[in-house]
């Protein structure tokens, strides 16, 4: 079994991903944290810890800090960043100090499911040990990627399909693409490539609000809620 501590200073969100995680073949939560040091207190005081799901927003810090500090101790337990801060600084941050994973929330229960099941391939590709090859080089670096969704267009991210499929379907009613940048953090022209997509594959309703004057406003709504 691969043993997961939680990190999260949101008390339900730690064990909204911690149930997430006990879903996943494999992977078993050895413990829950919601702050730096709490973090820190676990990893030396548990057994085995192989992974960290860690949230970067700490009440006593960061997450990448709480990571440098992992690192300076000697804890070379293996992280993935599974915050809501998707700016490029700080997810550069993450991959300087070795991050293996960025999943940006809110995410469903897939988006996390998909990227546990990289990290055990990577894992599995890794048992065997010895020198490698180029070929199985390429194979161990491959083993992070997580498959793309069937039927996505080339061009499309996984991620920001998942974040505007989530707020579309948690919505009170239709919203606009400007809505759904602002909910989500991608831009307008972004939110509206992805909602065209939803909708040309029938997820997804186009209304038009008309106003007083000028083109009518397009605004989607989830196809079960239309």
């Amino acid at each position: 079994m691969i043993e997961v501590l939680v990190v999260d200073d949101d008390v339900r969100v730690a064990r909204v991903n911690a149930a997430y995680v006990g879903k996943v073949p494999g992977f078993r939560v050895a413990a829950q944290a919601h702050s730096a040091a709490e973090a820190l207190r676990k990893l030396a005081e548990l057994p085995r810890v192989d992974l960290v799901l860690m949230d970067h927003y700490l009440p006593d810090g960061t997450g990448l800090g709480a990571v440098q500090e992992m690192r300076r101790r000697g804890h070379q337990t293996d992280v993935i960043m599974v915050t809501a801060a998707r700016d490029v600084a700080t997810v550069q941050a993450a991959m300087r100090y070795g991050a293996l994973q960025y999943l940006v929330k809110p995410f469903a229960f897939a988006g996390l499911r998909a990227k546990l099941e990289a990290y055990a391939r990577l894992r599995r590709t890794l048992d065997g040990g010895g020198e490698a090859e180029q070929a199985e080089v390429d194979r161990i670096f491959g083993a992070l990627a997580a498959p793309t969704e069937p039927g996505l267009p080339k061009g499309h991210s996984p991620t920001t399909a998942e974040l505007v499929r989530q707020s579309l379907m948690h919505a009170d009613g239709p919203l606009s693409a400007q809505e759904i940048a602002e909910r989500t953090g991608v831009s307008r022209q972004t939110a509206q490539r992805y909602l065209k997509l939803l909708e040309r594959t029938g997820r997804a309703t186009l209304t038009l609000k008309y106003g007083d004057a000028g083109r009518p406003e397009h605004r989607y709504v989830w196809a079960t809620r239309a």
